[in-house]
């Protein structure tokens, strides 16, 4: 990118000295008010206003690069500072609750009068077909 700003100075240079050369011999008269008037040189005056033209821009510019680079620097710390400071584990709370233990069950008791025999009988598959 160096190399094509020093280019475009380089020919924006030669223009002007071609320019100069060529319109060296005619003396303009400039008049700046009412009682001032001013012989100067044609390319005193194109110098003058180009000076004129670009050191606003030019100082715009680097006023905003000054800016820029201050608020990247400002971001690049943050992000370091950030970076560098360890972040600690979140506090978990422990929290024990007491769990009273489970009543036993009860103990089981056959009906009275059930007969083990029926019982059986009951499991085992019977001889009647299902009624559809």
């Amino acid at each position: 990118m160096q190399i094509i700003r020093t280019i475009i100075w380089v020919l924006l240079l030669v223009a002007l000295l071609l320019f100069s050369i060529a319109n060296w011999d005619p003396t303009v008269t400039v008049r700046i008010w009412d009682g001032i008037v001013v012989d100067t040189k044609l390319p005193a005056i194109v110098i003058v206003s180009f000076v004129i033209g670009f050191v606003p821009m030019w100082l715009y510019y680097r006023a905003a690069k000054w800016q820029w680079r201050r608020k990247v620097t400002s971001l690049e710390n943050a992000v370091r500072t950030a970076a560098a400071t360890p972040v600690a584990p979140p506090e978990t709370e422990i929290i024990e609750e007491t769990v009273s233990d489970p009543a036993p069950a009860p103990a089981y008791e056959p009906t009275p009068g059930a007969d083990i025999a029926d019982a059986d009988s009951s499991l085992s598959p019977s001889d009647e077909a299902p009624k559809a």
